[in-house]
């Protein structure tokens, strides 16, 4: 039962309202807090590592290569470490493995733009060498903090350096191909290097497959893009 002195607050109560509603208008009690944009969020974290000398690879690089592109997309693009164009530029996939990597999005309709695209390192080794373990353990989490404040639905990796650290498995990858992962509530699939289809252009068609498989997949789990079918080679 209500007592007397419930029913005087619930009447105080709605007179506040009343007045508030008369003053400012009707929706001034539900207005929002202030959301930071992603964007500034990953902006921030970027200036706020960027002087990073952890490991000696700080020593030797031009640049630090945070990662580009969209910072709210649904699809992550994650490689190895930064090469020798990328570390001059400071951004990553650029060159003519960053031009095959926008050709093989656009096999599948997506534009750079759409996609977040970072690398497990965010310096380059010398010479181009596979990152030691030691390095990767010091900027793997750099990268979790990335994933975690782009958000992306769907994350595809790339080449078996990078698929190793991110999904912590020693399995080749031909095994890693042929699954689909997770890290945490995400899927994850894992394909071939841009730089190793340059390299080794025979691995394109299994690419075109493993691609072809993503796009399916981000059909399913996302499904904001246009219907989509595979061109028919001539």
């Amino acid at each position: 039962m209500h007592t007397p002195e419930f029913e005087r607050i619930v009447e105080a109560a709605e007179r506040y309202v009343r007045q508030q509603d008369a003053l400012v208008g009707g929706d001034w009690y539900v207005r929002q807090p202030d959301i930071p944009d992603a964007a500034d969020d990953l902006a921030a974290y970027g200036r706020s590592i960027c002087g990073c000398r952890k490991c000696a690879l700080s020593e030797t690089r031009r640049h630090f290569v945070f990662g580009t592109g969209n910072p709210n997309g649904k699809l992550m693009l994650i490689g190895e470490a930064p090469g020798e164009e990328e570390d001059l530029k400071g951004e990553p996939f650029v060159g003519k493995a960053g031009h095959l990597l926008d050709r093989i999005l656009a096999a599948i309709a997506f534009e750079r733009g759409e996609v977040y695209i970072a690398n497990v390192l965010k310096c380059r080794p010398p010479r181009n060498r596979d990152p030691l373990p030691e390095e990767m353990a010091m900027c793997l989490p750099y990268l979790k903090r990335q994933i975690a404040l782009v958000q992306p639905k769907l994350i595809l990796l790339l080449g078996r350096v990078a698929a190793h650290a991110v999904l912590r498995t020693a399995q080749s990858l031909t095994q890693m191909r042929n699954l689909t992962h997770q890290y945490g509530s995400i899927p994850v699939l894992v394909t071939f290097h841009p730089a190793a289809l340059l390299r080794n252009p025979q691995w394109k068609q299994e690419t075109w497959e493993d691609v072809q498989k993503l796009r399916r997949l981000y059909d399913e789990r996302v499904g904001d893009k246009a219907p989509w079918t595979p061109k028919k080679k001539s």
